[in-house]
């Protein structure tokens, strides 16, 4: 199915126009594209395929606001100059991620089981063979 349009020169529709980040931030930083479009007024003749970013050299915590992009020649931004597009923040190292997690799992009351090995009765047979109880063949001999 397709669907035509007419327009006349000089008219000016409003798109929505995908955002694309282009360059590497600052070391440890994760960028997340909080916008994936952005809305454009734009020449009907002259519609972007997509709007670019920089985040070259970015540091953690910079934020980039609709009104912030750089937009192409003619558009006018629809979508509101407040709205988050893109977030740097600093990358979780993995240690924070499973002490994060560790702690989260404790608030929720989840319980691990022990691993292969440390079970009740592995603790068990080492307090036996520790000499705390007499191993079976010992007790018959002594007596």
């Amino acid at each position: 199915h397709v669907d035509l349009v007419v327009v006349r020169r000089g008219e000016k529709v409003t798109v929505d126009v995908s955002v694309t980040t282009e360059g590497e931030a600052a070391p440890e930083t994760l960028v997340t594209v909080d916008s994936q479009t952005l809305q454009l007024l734009v020449l009907a003749t002259n519609i972007p395929e997509h709007v670019v970013v920089s985040v070259e050299g970015l540091e953690a915590g910079t934020q980039v606001l609709a009104s912030q992009v750089e937009l192409p020649e003619g558009a006018e931004l629809v979508t509101d100059g407040e709205t988050l597009v893109v977030n740097v923040t600093q990358q979780i190292t993995a240690e924070a991620l499973e002490a994060e997690l560790a702690e989260a799992e404790a608030e929720a009351g989840i319980e691990h089981e022990a691993p292969e090995g440390e079970t009740e009765e592995g603790v068990e047979g080492d307090t036996a063979a520790g000499g705390e109880s007499a191993p079976e063949g010992k007790a018959s001999d002594e007596s």
